[in-house]
């Protein structure tokens, strides 16, 4: 079987990523250097820095997931929010009432 440049030219990302087995480099490497275009375009893709992580794309299920986390941390947010104020306002209602308690007591 031929090797043709097609085949390499399939070959090259995985090859320049470094994930091709032993054999399969030698070959790359081997019909690299009777092809001196396509080494000189192997070495150019080479030298660019790839990206370390490829995002992922979501899928509908862990769209929807995520959304119902958000839904979930504001619900949560919001009932702690109103705790906050509740108890504030408690507080200055307790205050207030002391105070005038202690104002009509005085009187």
């Amino acid at each position: 079987m031929e090797v043709t440049r097609n085949v390499i030219l399939d070959l090259l990302p995985l090859y320049l990523a470094d994930e091709v087995s032993p054999d399969t480099r030698s070959l790359v490497e081997a019909y690299l250097t009777t092809d001196p275009e396509l080494a000189k375009l192997a070495e150019k893709s080479g030298s660019l820095e790839l990206e370390q992580e490829t995002p992922v794309p979501l899928t509908m299920e862990d769209k929807m997931e995520a959304y119902k986390d958000a839904k979930r941390w504001l619900f949560w947010r919001t009932i702690i929010i109103a705790g906050v104020i509740s108890v504030t306002l408690f507080g200055l209602l307790a205050f207030v009432t002391l105070v005038a308690f202690m104002f009509l007591r005085s009187a």
